[in-house]
């Protein structure tokens, strides 16, 4: 009976061969590997405790040499790199200082030392557990961080290993084999709607009592979030045909030693949008214009802010948040009968009271600035109105016919 032939490696597929160590047989893998300058050389890599675990990385090196060239993990310290990183980093200011919070308060501490080469997704899991268990830094030191801030850092540290990729530091991303947070532990705070007829009541309530009553009536009857708020300005806003664009978001900004200050960014979604205001909303504006002129001309000019201070200044978008939470708790305390709410729940207002009457989703959606349809949907699913009723009788009607 002939023999059956074997396919034998080329020289330059190399292959994996066991040697002895005190701790018992490991394995290693050669090859020859196209490294990124175009060069070639012989490449052996040990330490591998089964010949499937060698030829595994093996298969990847070469894959990655056929792709443009093998990298050599790294051996620099991660926390070096992610200060490089971060200064590399072109993003709105906000964000940039959101990242450079994450990596000193809570990734530098912990995983600065450790060589880039040597994260795994096993090494980052064990970062995320430490961080839900005692991750806190601020007064309440000791504590553990919500899941969904333990997600965001994991989105920190996978970009900052997707660019040391990109930049031939790392053959692959440890981050994506990681196990953060899932989306559905980290999902936002429960949101709590008014319905129209308590905006309403409380809207009248406020006409009366409260000396930004403009700006909450604006943020409940387009749906705007803060920020897109307290960036607009009047030649955003175009009363005659009953439209505002919006175009950027003010944001504050923290470095550590600088304090923190107010800057205008992009929108969420890097696009500007138009919102169609109605008359009652355009007259309420006309209203808060002729007042802003009236305490100086420069107020209501083009290029002034809507709700600035008086200064012409943004107002400090914490300190907003802080008099919405005391102009509710003083309505609440006059009798009107609303459930006290976040100044974001007005937004979620403005969607479900239009969902709930069926207005199209991609109405509702364009008006919220959301990057897709899909992002309403998810969102607001449990207020879409259903026909259930009418689904139930119809099978029961084809069941019965058939």
């Amino acid at each position: 009976m002939p023999r059956k032939a074997t396919r034998r490696r080329s020289p330059h597929e190399g292959g994996a061969y066991p040697y002895k160590t005190r701790a018992g047989e490991r394995w290693y893998w050669k090859a020859v590997i196209t490294q990124p300058d175009g060069t070639t050389r012989q490449k052996a890599k040990r330490g591998f405790e089964t010949k499937k675990a060698a030829l595994d990385d093996l298969r990847e090196a070469l894959a990655a040499s056929a792709r443009g060239g093998y990298a050599e993990p790294s051996r620099q310290p991660s926390g070096a790199y992610l200060a490089g990183w971060l200064e590399s980093l072109r993003l709105a200011p906000s964000t940039v200082a959101s990242y450079r919070k994450n990596v000193r308060l809570h990734i530098a501490p912990r995983i600065g030392a450790v060589p880039l080469a040597s994260l795994t997704p096993v090494r980052l899991d064990a970062l995320y557990r430490e961080l839900e268990a005692s991750g806190r830094a601020d007064r309440r030191k000791g504590e553990g961080l919500s899941p969904r801030t333990v997600r965001y850092i994991h989105t920190t540290i996978s970009s900052a290993l997707r660019d040391a990729v990109d930049a031939g530091l790392l053959p692959r991303n440890p981050a994506a084999k990681a196990h953060p947070p899932t989306a559905k532990q980290a999902a936002s705070p429960e949101m709590h709607p008014w319905t129209a007829a308590q905006l309403g009541v409380f809207l009248g309530w406020s006409r009366e009592h409260s000396e930004l009553h403009t700006a909450w009536h604006v943020l409940a009857m387009t749906g705007m979030r803060r920020g897109e708020l307290l960036a607009l300005r009047w030649r955003d806003v175009n009363l005659d045909a009953g439209t505002m664009t919006v175009r950027r978001s003010a944001g504050i900004v923290r470095v550590k030693g600088q304090g923190a200050r107010i800057e205008e960014g992009p929108t969420k979604t890097n696009k500007p949008r138009v919102i169609d205001i109605d008359p009652g909303t355009v007259a309420v504006l006309r209203t808060w214009k002729r007042g802003r002129g009236g305490l100086a001309l420069s107020l209501a000019r083009d290029d002034a802010l809507v709700f600035g201070n008086l200064e012409g200044g943004h107002r400090q978008p914490e300190h907003f948040s802080r008099t919405w939470n005391q102009t509710v708790c003083r309505a609440i305390g006059d009798g009107v009968d609303v459930p006290a709410v976040r100044l974001h729940d007005l937004r979620h207002t403005h969607a479900t009271i239009l969902l709930s009457d069926r207005e199209p989703v991609s109405t509702v959606s364009q008006r919220l600035g959301h990057a897709s349809e899909v992002v309403t949907l998810t969102i607001y699913s449990h207020v879409l109105p259903g026909d259930q009723k009418r689904a139930a009788a119809r099978f029961a009607e084809l069941v019965a016919e058939a």
